[in-house]
């Protein structure tokens, strides 16, 4: 069984657009925080780690996102991140935005690549993160 990094969010008025409800640009800065909190406090890496001592940035390469329920202000929201593929210098993350009652708001697929800062390409993930990202790994069905 695979773990699965969560993460909770309190809807605040910032969030949200004149129907009252999160604005959907808004999600992209949560994923940001789901993964810079994954790394922060799952991996125990240290997300400022990575930049200032490894020379290495984890940009998103790509995104897909489902929009299956609104959120309003007040609501604590759940992320749940877990990865669902490692490739020799990416990660496919998916993360769930669920409400109080577990069901999913939001559905996001994103694609994270490790690159380095000096030469701004693509590097192999290190082993030693390798290891520590292993236990998200999901299960294949």
């Amino acid at each position: 069984m695979s773990l699965v990094h969560q993460m909770p969010i309190e809807i605040g008025f910032k969030h949200c657009d004149p129907a009252g409800i999160v604005f959907y640009p808004r999600y992209a800065e949560m994923l940001n925080d789901t993964v810079e909190h994954w790394i922060n406090h799952g991996l125990k890496i240290g997300f400022n780690n990575l930049y200032t001592n490894r020379n290495v940035a984890i940009p998103t390469v790509n995104l897909q996102v489902d929009f299956r329920m609104p959120s309003k202000p007040g609501e604590v929201i759940t992320s749940n991140l877990s990865v669902k593929h490692m490739g020799r210098s990416s990660m496919k993350l998916q993360v769930n935005f669920c409400g109080p009652d577990g069901t999913v708001r939001v559905e996001a697929l994103l694609t994270v690549v490790f690159a380095s800062f000096d030469a701004i390409r693509a590097v192999e993930i290190p082993e030693d993160l390798r290891a520590l990202i292993q236990p998200y790994m999901a299960s294949e069905s």
